[in-house]
């Protein structure tokens, strides 16, 4: 087993105890108890009905399993975690001997998945889309429209007309029977607008559904075959032994067996705020009989024990302690699962959405504003038309004319009505998470991969997020100075070796021939005893440890030290009480039985805390300080213990303070004894537990120091510029001390020149102002708390920032929530974190930050390119339909209700299909972030719709009304006229005008094909021009990456291309030849060049416009205001960049200017601006005269200024000076620019020093 040891004496199975008087015989095949049975234990929960069952016991042979040794996995494949000595012996966990399968639990008790909703079908999409009120509108027209086409095509008597051919020649023909067609086509168009919408949401469920199978799968540690393995959650069955430890989140109901102190949040659950205590039966038992024993006469009797209980509810959350339960229900037969089932609802939209849903409502309303307008028109015109002609024409052709009117103002609001925009945010959220998880981004929150892309701020963990987390000691100290650091391959040199502190040190693999066996059994078993983790086998075969990787970091030390196999270390010594890790006390300690009088509390930490803590430190031979053998006598020599005085300490804190310099995590290793367990004299808790200030904060022996590296991951530097390039201000928040943390990030490029490193602690006391302050050059928060972490976020959002937070451990989630994207980590990250994260980095990977910002940005960058687009057409089709329907005589507009249903299938699906699915370009981190108040559509964006606008309305309007001059179509060639005989006779110029009349209006609709043809074409080439939202040139950029673009753009000219060759009467075409071809192809490809020039028009050139339509206020009480100016000016987040980062940024607009607007509105010179900065933070960490005041908020900053002058320069003039005080623990370090030196001074109140300190002293500090 691992490292969780719970006695299960209690619980365990006694094969020849006599079935007790709750016993039940099998009534449910080979099960006794139904899965109501056990929910009737857990809702409500219910002590009373355990007893009735017979107890724990009775419930473990129930489910034929065993406490100790889990289910038997017969002939399932599964990766050991801890590999058993006992492998050959055959393990029977049935107490009855019957063997039961897990398909016979999955069968009866359900499997450990709660059913999804039934996704709906094509059919039921379909049905759903056509509930639209406006396309019920279409449809009865359409319906009445075939209607009356039938009628009039079989029904009435059609004589024969003179009608055109294809050469030219004139024939008497019965009209073709086609005018059903129109109505048929509107049918067929208006089905496949919901055929293609209705695919594309189902194919985006589907998409969603795959995510959130990934989301909701994990691993759970679960003893089978008598051995702890990992299996994924979904696995779990009722009677399998799972583990529980801290940041679980509970994968099954159960009953507890045993563990240490465990407590569990039920409050999402049950509502109760407090944390409940977990016992097993026994315990609560003997709790409750004594509390009955205490009950006074006349007390009730009801939730006696309203915060201790043996049960384990799904869904909850292990705050502390670790523990085993069995299980009992799982899937829907669970509390949680039954829950989630109860509340199961449809997804919410994201905010991006949510716009783009009211904007779409706000452009309908115009759509239909101008259809109504339109069909009122219409139906004027037409009336007084129809008195001015004296004869009334058949009913069917009034009929006919008004349905073709009401056709007409229908298909203005279809095409108005952009459903598009809403699909396209939902097509590139589907395309962008499908493609992040690829890139290592589990979005559980939709709506954060769009705030990602105008994230301000990362505050990001240092272990596993910057560094590999593949921790290795490489360096240490036992005692004073017993150093050792790591071997190295032969040949090679370590580097290490040649540093003062390790003048004497050895080797690993000789450490310990130069210690006595009392300390080397003694750093094995602390080492051993004080952990959770324990070996796996891989999928090779090879053993590892898996847990925590600085516990598998000390286990591996451990192993290569000559340890025993840390499993008889840990049976030898069974577990008294355990006090699990914990960031707020950056520790844990373990308390073990070493005799009849004799208990030890192993305790681990950071190094300066466990320092603290220790009164006396291991004493270990001189001679180890040498590479000469130990004696016998020193080798066989008892522990011996020194006084740690002042010296002492100070020796040891210059030997952390060496390997924090060196980029090492420092770990301490200390040890306590007692004569008894609880220990004599010390007061229990209100849970009746020992608490751990008084057994663990003070009187320890400390054994030793180790050095952990955890060296940087592969491209984290590169990430962390490219964050800063993109307007990403990168924070380091850990928990190492403070000149680990300045090191590491250091090597990131997180801490730059003017930057300030601040302790957890000290950046707790300060004020909000004071805060706010700091805050704008702080780039690393060392010896943090999650408390911390929170407080900072919750300083960041007040400043406007937009703030993702990475965290993995339990007390994490807080700052999770509270930021507006929570990235938790797939690895190390506890179950908590996760669900209060927003993503999830599988890969734990800082790197990954960056893409998720890409695509971020990539969305939202595709739902505008999607808009600039679909504006353009919905301007100009819908002021082309009115203006040409109202100056018809047959009040018919330019384009057929099918063709412009075809342009509305290619604005709104394949446009969407086509912009939304833009791959991330690396220029997207070239630019600043957007404020939230930032418009969907920027003054570019319009440049660029109203231009394209109006060059395809002067395009169509000239090719409608002057087309058939231009291109000649009121005359009839010669070649056609001297077809006729006799063309100077009267009969041969009557039949001239007859022909004529047929040439023109054959022409004639052969322009109309012309104008729709050349307005397709304006819209697929503004496609194009759509991909960029900037004034840059190259419009073709990336698009060799999205293939779907590619596809989506030969399908709509090949589909262009059928519809006007043999559209015919349905779309109402006719086939052009070659020439007219080219010009409907030139005159959509104007579409590009026009959009060069409207790119080349400055946007200066329009005044105040563009400031107007871009500006977004400021946030409240902002500082700095990184979000009040608009990409474009300078007053972005360029002041509180870092200054290596700021001088080659490639897209800071407007840069040249020297120009800073200020928070209160004035303008500074950036040199005055850099100075204002400074004092600002001088004033609020070192103090000054106005500190104090309570108006001086009110004041002038110039007054500020004024006040601090002669400490400037008292400061600035004359020869750099130094503080010569301590050189480590530094609670803040800035380190300057140029030759600045350095100062010191106290904040009033705190005591607090702060250094800022020149490149070749970057540390100072003071007590």
């Amino acid at each position: 087993m691992d490292k969780t040891e719970v006695d299960l004496s209690a619980t365990a199975t006694d094969h020849n105890a006599k079935p007790t008087s709750a016993s039940r015989e099998p009534t449910n095949g080979p099960f006794t108890f139904t899965p109501d049975d056990f929910m009737a234990l857990i809702d409500p929960k219910a002590p009373e009905k355990l007893d009735e069952y017979g107890g724990t016991q009775s419930i473990i042979a129930a489910l034929h399993t065993d406490p100790e040794k889990g289910l038997a996995t017969e002939n399932t494949p599964l990766t050991a975690v801890v590999s058993s000595d006992e492998k050959d012996s055959q393990v029977d966990t049935l107490p009855s001997k019957k063997k039961v399968s897990f398909a016979e639990r999955e069968e009866f008790f359900g499997r450990n998945v709660i059913p999804k909703r039934k996704p709906k079908s094509i059919l039921e999409l379909m049905w759903i889309a056509l509930q639209e009120k406006i396309l019920i509108l279409l449809l009865i027209a359409a319906v009445v429209s075939i209607g009356l086409g039938i009628y009039e095509d079989y029904g009435m008597d059609h004589p024969t007309e003179p009608l055109i051919n294809d050469d030219y020649t004139v024939s008497d023909k019965i009209p073709p029977k086609i005018a059903w067609v129109e109505g048929v086509a509107i049918l067929f168009a208006v089905v496949i607008v919901v055929l293609v919408g209705s695919v594309n949401d189902y194919q985006k469920e589907l998409q969603f559904r795959k995510l959130n199978a990934k989301k909701e799968d994990r691993e759970v540690k679960v003893i089978r075959n008598g051995e702890t393995v990992l299996v994924s959650v979904f696995d779990v069955v009722v009677g399998d032994i799972l583990h529980l430890e801290p940041g679980d989140v509970v994968a099954a109901d159960g009953i507890f067996l045993g563990g240490h102190n465990l407590k569990c949040d039920e409050s999402a659950l049950t509502g109760e705020p407090d944390a409940i205590k977990k016992v097993n039966y026994e315990e609560f038992k003997k709790l409750e009989e004594a509390e009955a024993a205490s009950r006074q006469p006349g007390d009730n009797a009801h939730h006696a024990l309203p915060h201790i209980d043996p049960f384990i509810i799904s869904g909850s959350k292990v705050l502390e302690g670790v523990g085993l339960y069995v299980v009992t229900g799982v899937g829907p037969n669970s509390f949680n699962g039954r829950t989630m089932m109860s509340l199961a609802v449809e997804s919410d939209s994201t905010p991006l959405q949510d716009k783009l849903n009211n904007l779409a409502e706000q452009i309908a309303k115009l759509g239909s504003l101008s259809a109504l307008l339109m069909l009122i028109v219409l139906f004027i015109r037409y009336f007084i038309g129809f008195k001015k002609n004296g004869v009334a024409p058949a009913t069917t052709k009034i009929v006919e004319s008004v349905v073709s009117i009401v056709i007409s103002a229908v298909t203005v609001i279809v095409v108005a009505v952009p459903e598009g925009l809403p699909l396209a945010v939902t097509l590139a959220l589907a395309f962008a998470t499908t493609r992040m998880l690829k890139d290592n981004n589990l979005v559980r929150v939709l709506a954060a991969c769009e705030t990602m892309g105008n994230a301000t701020t990362v505050c990001s963990d240092k272990t596993g997020t910057l560094t590999q987390n593949r921790m290795t000691i490489v360096a240490g100290t036992l005692g004073i100075n017993t150093r050792f650091i790591s071997d190295v391959g032969e040949g090679d040199v370590n580097q290490r070796a040649n540093l003062p502190i390790n003048k004497n040190a050895v080797v690993m693999s000789q450490l310990v021939g130069n210690l006595p066996s009392a300390v080397t059994k003694l750093l094995h078993e602390t080492i051993a005893i004080n952990s959770s983790a324990f070996e796996s086998e891989d999928d090779k075969g090879n053993l590892s440890f898996i847990g925590s990787k600085t516990e598998v970091a000390l286990l591996d030390f451990s192993k290569k030290t000559g340890a025993a196999d840390y499993r008889k270390i840990r049976e030898a010594s069974p577990v008294t009480h355990l006090y699990p890790f914990s960031s707020e006390r950056k520790s844990m300690a373990t308390i073990v039985q070493m005799g009849p009088k004799k208990f030890r509390l192993h305790a681990k930490g950071a190094s300066e805390i466990i320092m603290k803590r220790c009164t006396k430190v291991v004493q270990i031979s001189s001679a180890a300080d040498q590479s000469t053998p130990l004696s016998d006598k020193d080798r066989n020599a008892d522990i011996t213990e020194l006084e740690l005085n002042a010296d002492l300490q100070n020796q040891i804190h210059k030997t952390i303070v060496s390997y924090a310099t060196q980029s090492l995590r420092t770990i301490g290793i200390a040890y306590r004894d007692f004569e008894s367990w609880p220990p004599a004299g010390v007061e229990l808790n209100e849970d009746g537990e020992v608490p751990f200030s008084a057994v663990a904060e003070d009187n320890m022996t400390l054994i030793g120091v180790v050095g952990i590296e955890d060296p940087l991951r592969d491209g984290v530097p590169e990430a962390v510029a490219a964050c800063q390039r993109a307007g990403v201000f990168v924070r380091m928040v850990t928990g190492d001390n403070i000149l680990t943390a300045k090191s590491i990030a250091t090597q990131c490029g997180i801490y730059t020149q003017g930057g300030i490193i601040m302790e957890g602690p000290k950046f707790r006391a300060l004020s909000e102002e004071e805060m706010d302050a700091v805050i704008p050059r702080l780039q690393v928060l060392a010896r943090s708390s999650p408390e911390d972490k929170k407080i900072l976020v919750g300083r960041l959002k007040a400043l406007g920032e937009i703030v993702a937070v990475t965290g993995d451990g339990t007390n994490d989630g807080p700052a999770l929530k509270m930021s507006d994207v929570g990235f938790s980590m797939g690895i190390a990250g506890t179950e908590v974190a996760k669900e209060a994260s927003s993503i999830i980095l599988m890969d734990d990977n800082f790197s990954s930050i960056v893409k998720a910002i890409l695509w971020g940005r990539s969305v939202n960058d595709a739902v505008k390119k999607f808009l600039q687009f679909q504006l353009t057409v919905n301007v100009t089709a819908v002021l082309l339909t009115f203006v040409t329907a109202v100056a018809s005589d047959d009040q018919k507009p330019v384009m057929s209700a099918v063709q412009l249903l075809w342009v509305n299938l290619i604005m709104d699906t394949l446009a969407a299909l086509a912009l939304a699915t833009d791959p991330p370009t690396p220029d997207l981190l070239d630019r600043q972030p957007e404020p939230r108040t930032a418009p969907l559509i920027s003054f570019t964006m319009w440049k660029m719709i109203l231009g394209q606008a109006v060059l395809q309305l002067i395009i169509t309007f000239v090719l409608e009304y002057k087309g058939m001059d231009i291109l000649g179509y009121n005359t009839v060639p010669s070649s056609v006229s001297a077809r006729i005989p006799n063309l100077q006779s009267a009969e041969g110029i009557q039949e001239f005008e007859k022909l004529k009349g047929l040439y023109t209006n054959y022409k004639r609709q052969e322009l109309k094909t012309m104008v729709f043809n050349a307005f397709v074409f304006l819209q697929i080439f503004n496609e194009l021009n759509s991909r960029r939202l900037d004034n840059r040139l190259n419009i073709f950029s990336g698009i060799q990456n999205n293939r779907y673009f590619i596809v989506i753009f030969i399908i709509m000219l090949v589909f262009q291309a059928v519809i006007v060759e043999f559209g015919g009467s349905a779309f109402k075409t006719s086939g052009l030849d070659g020439t007219q071809w080219g010009i409907c192809i030139g005159l959509g490809f104007l579409s590009l060049p026009f959009g060069v020039l409207i790119r080349l028009i400055p946007n200066s050139l329009f005044g105040g416009l563009p400031k107007w339509v871009d500006h977004s206020p400021p946030p409240h009480g902002a500082l700095p205001d990184f979000e009040g100016h608009p990409a474009g000016s300078e007053g972005d987040r360029a002041n509180s960049m870092p200054i290596s980062v700021n001088s080659n940024r490639t897209n800071s607009m407007g840069s040249g200017s020297n120009v800073y607007p200020s928070r209160d509105g004035l303008v500074w010179n950036s040199a005055m601006n850099k100075v204002r900065s400074d004092l600002s933070v001088f004033r609020s960490i070192r103090g000054g005269r106005l500190s104090t005041d309570s108006d001086r908020s009110e004041r002038p900053h110039v007054v500020g200024a004024g006040a601090m002058v002669p400490i400037l320069v008292a400061t600035s003039v004359g020869a750099p000076h130094r503080n010569k005080g301590n050189n480590s623990g530094s609670q803040v370090s800035q380190v300057s620019q140029g030759s600045r030196p350095s100062f010191a001074g106290s904040r009033r109140g705190t005591g607090q020093s702060v250094q800022p300190a020149t490149q070749d002293a970057p540390v100072n500090s003071s007590s």
